[in-house]
Parts: C-alpha cells; structure tokens; sequence
C-alpha cells in the first residue's frame, strides 16, 4: 500500500479518504507464457496515484486482497472493467464499469508496459522467478510512485 495513505504515517491523526478509484489488472508472465501472473492495482480517480497493489493469479481471492489493501480508505466509488470478481465484491451502487472513467488507469498501465518491458505481450524479455518478477514491478512502483529512495 503506498506509506502516503497509511495510518501509521505522520499523519496518523488525519482521517484518510479517497473518494473514487479506478481498480484494474495487468498481465505478464513467468517463464513462459502458460505461467501467467498478474499485477491488480488501484489508483486515485482525480490524481492517478496508485493507491495499492498486489501480485497473484487472476482469481477472486488476490481481488479481495487488494480490496482489504483499500478499505481503510473509505472509498466510496470504484470504476473498472466488466471482470466478473468486480461485480462478485464491489456493491452495485458503489460500482461503475465502463471505460469512461478507467482512462487514468489503462493509461497507467501503457505507462508500466513502456518502462517494464516484462509487461510486454510480445517480448524476449521476461523473469525467470515469480520473486524477481514481483520484485523489480514492486521497485519501480515504489520509487515512481511512492518516492521511496531504492538505492538505500
């Protein structure tokens, strides 16, 4: 979860809230292309941050991993596309598919397929070991998005 957002932060006494995300995932691989793994993220609607974001398969239960991730959050709209676990564990009047308002974040994904080439469909670069996989994704969102000095 990015530390801006964290009740443990110096903020601790301000009451977090982010009023609508944007929730998506991408696709990429290990390996070869039958191991598939997934990046599901969320981001703020207005500013584009990502918010939270987990690694896994593209089953129900990594949603409701990240879902836990934002739910400190108190968001009160989520906009995605039609995958079937949105529906299963967003409430409907909380929940807007379509791609009207997941511009932000099919953008952000273009973004991370453009500096992470193992977001590529078409690429000889890949990892060879889910950890390394997560790992190298998890560093670029960590200092592109969170500020974190990698480098430490």
């Amino acid at each position: 979860m990015n530390p801006k957002f964290q009740p443990e932060s110096m903020f601790s006494d301000v009451e977090l809230v982010c009023e609508e995300a944007e929730i998506d995932e991408q696709w990429s691989f290990v390996g070869n292309k039958s191991n598939q793994r997934w990046i599901w993220y969320a981001v703020e609607h207005s500013t584009n941050v990502i918010l939270a974001y987990v690694f896994d398969k593209r089953k129900d239960v990594v949603f409701k991993e990240l879902k836990a991730l934002l739910t400190p959050l108190k968001i009160k709209r989520f906009y995605t596309d039609d995958w079937g676990a949105y529906d299963r564990y967003i409430e409907q009047n909380r929940h807007e598919v379509g791609k009207r308002n997941t511009q932000k974040i099919e953008r952000k994904n273009l973004n991370l397929r453009t500096w992470i080439k193992r977001l590529t469909r078409k690429t000889i670069c890949f990892s060879k070991s889910a950890k390394m996989h997560d790992i190298v994704i998890g560093l670029l969102i960590n200092k592109v998005e969170f500020g974190i000095d990698i480098h430490v």
